[in-house]
């Protein structure tokens, strides 16, 4: 995000905080259009970024048992009300004999989750980066979120939560419940 973006964010927040009656000016917000530009460059930083760089540095492995990175925090911005959801994910891939550093995947989630979003997108998104860039012969991701878009507001039922499931390639129906299993635990 270049300064003239940011400028606009700025220029936008202030006619928010006008338009609900408080004075931009105040000492509590002087600044407040500036933060809240820097927070939108952070939350939004993943259009900056590519799951291929990450997803690319393989090793070889002569086996091709399941692998399973699971409990990895996120927090993100839903597109719908630019609020935060944030969760969990858990990714399992067969890999086709090459695996990826695991903190790869740790970041692959962050590429994603670091944009305006929707969770059943952010699960695609991750199984296909995974399956596409790993070039693996099977892929499940599963995702537990918290909106609060449904918490803080609306419905306001807190601890309510999402769960999303994305699978790629062929697994078989056994497998998928040892392996969601296993991401569960």
């Amino acid at each position: 995000m270049d300064e003239k973006d940011k400028e606009k964010i700025q220029q936008a927040v202030t006619m928010i905080l006008e338009a609900i009656g408080e004075d931009p000016k105040r000492e509590g917000l002087i600044d407040t259009p500036k933060r809240v530009a820097n927070m939108f460059e952070e939350l939004t930083a993943g259009y900056c970024d590519d799951e291929k760089a990450h997803l690319a540095k393989t090793f070889d492995v002569r086996s091709t048992d399941w692998v399973i990175e699971k409990n990895i925090s996120f927090s993100s911005t839903c597109e719908h009300h630019l609020m935060p959801f944030f969760g969990k994910i858990a990714i399992a891939y067969l890999p086709s004999n090459k695996v990826v550093g695991l903190s790869k995947l740790a970041r692959t989630v962050e590429v994603f989750a670091r944009r305006l979003q929707l969770q059943e997108r952010l699960t695609n998104d991750v199984a296909d980066a995974v399956m596409d860039n790993l070039k693996a012969n099977a892929v499940i991701v599963l995702c537990e979120a918290e909106h609060t878009c449904m918490t803080a507001r609306g419905i306001r039922k807190i601890g309510s939560k999402t769960a999303t499931f994305a699978k790629r390639g062929e697994v078989a129906k056994e497998d998928i419940d040892t392996v969601i299993r296993l991401m569960t635990v």
